[in-house]
C-alpha cells in the first residue's frame, strides 16, 4: 500500500485526476475494493490539491463521479449476472431461503444499507452489486448512491487536503473506523434477526432459554440472585415507565456526564486533551481559504442563539398548526433553554480563556469552555432528531435524522475550531454538556408521559368498576346468597 501511495503521489494533473476517478470506480464494478479501498486514491488526491499539484474542486468532481459510476456499475452486474455468480460460490454454503430473504429486505429497505455501506470496510465493494441482485428499484438506489457517494467523496478529499503531509495517521484512523462501522453495522443487523426470530418463535426461544438457565452455576445464580435479576429484568423491560426507554437514557446521561467531568478536569487540571489544543488550533489556522472561511461563517450561525429561537418556534408552531400540539415547541423550549443555562453557568465557573485574539476570524467575547455554539445545537438539533425519529416507524427515517443531527453538530464544531472562538476542548465539552442536558429532558419527558398514561388508565379502570349508591343500597338490603 505505501508504494502504490507513493506512485500516486509522485502524479500531476489530468493523469492524477483520472487516477482519483478510477479507483473508487473500480472499487465496486470489479470488487477491487475488496483488496485496494477507492478511499486511498481519494484521500490521496486531497494531498495532492494540498501540494497545488491538482485543484481541489476538480479533484472533488473526480472522486464523486467515480463514486457513482463505479458502484452504478456494480449495481447493473448485480442485476444482470449477481444471483448466478452468488448461486456457485457462496450460495453453496448458504441456504436458499435466506438469500431469498436478504434479496426481499435489500428490494423493500435497501436504501439506507447502500448509504450506510458507503461508509464501512468491505461492505462498500459488496452491497451494490447485492443491490442490483435484489432488484431494488434503480430510482432509490440511485438517490442513496449519489447520497452516500457524494458525502463520502467530499468528506475524504478534503480529510487529505487538510491532512497535508500528515495523510498517513489519518488513512489509519480512517480505516479503523470503516471497520468499527462494520462491527456496528453486522452487530445491529444481527440483534435485529434474533429479535425477529424471538418474535416469530417465543415459545420455541423461552424454552432454550430456559433450559440453559436451569442448570449448573447459572441455576445457582438465579437461586441466589433473584431480587438483583427481578430488579434488572424491569429495567429492561420494553414497557412500562421505569423499562427500557428510561435505562438506556439514564445509561447516555451517564456517558455523556462522564465525558463532561473528564473534559472539564483536563481542563482545569491542564491534562491529557487539553494539551492537544493548541497543536489543533495551529492546524486550523494554517489551512484557512477565502471559501472555506465564508462556508464557516455560515456553518457557525447553525448554532447561534438567535436562529435556534426563532427556528424552534418556527418548527414548534408548524407541529402545532399540522398535529394540533404544543409539545414539540415545549420540548424545544425546555432543550434550549436548558442548555443555555447551563453553558453559560458552567463558563462563569470556569472563566477560560478563548484562543489568542489575533489568530481569530471574528470578534469573541466570554468564557470558552464549554463552547456554547455547540452546547445549543447539540440540545436542539438532537431534540428535533428524537421528535422527528418518534413521529414514523421507518428505520430508515429514524436513524436519518439522528444523523442528521450529528452532522450539524459536527459541523458547528468544527466551525467554531476554524474560526478560531474556541478550543478543541471546548467544543468537545459542549457537545457532552449539551447531550447530557438533551438525554435528561428526553428521560423525564417518557418517565412522566408513562407514569401519567399508567395513572389515567387506573383511573379509567376505577370509574368502570365504581358501583353507584343504588347499587350499594341494594347490596346491602339483598339476602347473601
Amino acid at each position: 500500500m505505501g508504494h502504490l501511495a507513493d506512485r500516486i503521489l509522485a502524479l500531476h494533473g489530468l493523469v492524477a485526476l483520472a487516477v482519483v476517478f478510477l479507483f473508487p470506480a473500480l472499487e465496486a464494478s470489479v470488487f477491487v475494493g475488496v483488496v485496494v479501498p477507492g478511499e486511498i486514491a481519494a484521500l490521496l488526491g486531497g494531498v495532492l490539491a494540498f501540494e497545488h499539484r491538482v485543484g481541489l474542486p476538480a479533484v472533488v468532481a473526480a472522486a464523486v463521479a467515480g463514486a457513482i459510476i463505479g458502484d452504478t456499475v456494480g449495481y447493473l452486474v448485480g442485476r444482470r449476472w449477481g444471483r448466478r455468480l452468488l448461486d456457485s460460490s457462496v450460495g453453496k454454503l448458504v441456504k436458499a431461503e435466506h438469500l431469498d430473504r436478504a434479496e426481499r429486505y435489500l428490494a423493500e429497505r435497501g436504501g439506507p444499507a447502500v448509504f450506510v455501506g458507503r461508509f464501512t470496510a468491505a461492505l462498500r465493494a459488496l452491497i451494490p452489486g447485492l443491490a442490483g441482485m435484489a432488484h431494488m428499484r434503480y430510482r432509490t438506489f440511485a438517490l442513496y448512491n449519489a447520497a452516500g457517494g457524494t458525502l463520502w467523496a467530499t468528506g475524504f478529499v478534503l480529510l487529505g487536503y487538510a491532512a497535508g503531509n500528515g495523510w498517513r495517521r489519518v488513512e489509519h484512523i480512517a480505516g479503523r473506523a470503516g471497520l468499527l462501522l462494520l462491527v456496528v453495522v453486522v452487530g445491529v443487523g444481527g440483534t435485529a434477526l434474533a429479535a425477529r426470530r424471538v418474535a416469530r418463535h417465543p415459545d420455541r426461544v423461552r424454552g432454550l432459554i430456559e433450559r440453559r438457565l436451569g442448570h449448573g452455576a447459572v441455576a445457582r445464580a438465579r437461586d441466589r440472585y433473584q431480587a438483583q435479576l427481578a430488579f434488572v429484568a424491569r429495567r429492561l423491560r420494553p414497557e412500562g415507565a421505569l423499562g427500557l426507554s428510561l435505562t438506556a437514557s439514564v445509561l447516555a446521561i451517564a456517558l455523556a456526564g462522564w465525558a463532561f467531568g473528564t473534559l472539564l478536569f483536563d481542563v482545569l487540571s491542564h491534562h491529557e486533551l487539553a494539551l492537544v489544543d493548541q497543536p489543533v488550533q495551529r492546524f486550523f489556522v494554517a489551512h484557512r481559504e477565502p471559501w472555506l472561511t465564508l462556508a464557516m461563517r455560515g456553518a457557525s450561525n447553525l448554532g447561534n442563539a438567535a436562529l435556534l429561537i426563532g427556528g424552534l418556534v418556527a418548527v414548534g408552531l408548524l407541529w402545532r398548526w399540522r398535529a394540533g400540539t404544543w409539545r414539540p415547541l415545549r420540548l424545544l423550549a425546555v432543550a434550549f433553554g436548558g442548555a443555555w443555562l447551563l453553558s453559560n453557568l458552567v463558563k462563569l465557573l470556569v472563566d477560560r480563556p478563548r484562543p489568542p485574539a489575533a489568530q481569530a476570524i471574528g470578534h469573541w467575547t466570554g468564557s470558552a469552555f464549554p463552547s456554547g455554539h455547540v452546547t445549543h445545537a447539540t440540545a436542539v438539533y438532537g431534540m428535533l432528531a428524537a421528535l422527528l425519529a418518534a413521529a414514523t416507524t421507518h428505520w430508515g427515517r429514524k436513524v436519518a435524522a439522528w444523523t442528521g443531527a450529528v452532522l450539524v453538530v459536527a459541523v458547528v464544531g468544527l466551525s467554531r475550531l476554524y474560526l478560531g472562538a474556541h478550543w478543541l476542548t471546548d467544543v468537545l465539552g459542549g457537545a457532552a454538556l449539551g447531550a447530557a442536558w438533551l438525554f435528561g429532558v428526553l428521560a423525564g419527558e417518557r418517565a412522566v408521559g408513562k407514569l401519567g398514561a399508567a395513572a389515567g388508565k387506573l383511573g379509567r379502570r376505577d370509574r368502570g368498576t365504581a358501583s353507584t349508591p343504588e347499587q350499594d343500597q341494594h347490596r346491602q338490603v339483598s339476602p347473601r346468597s
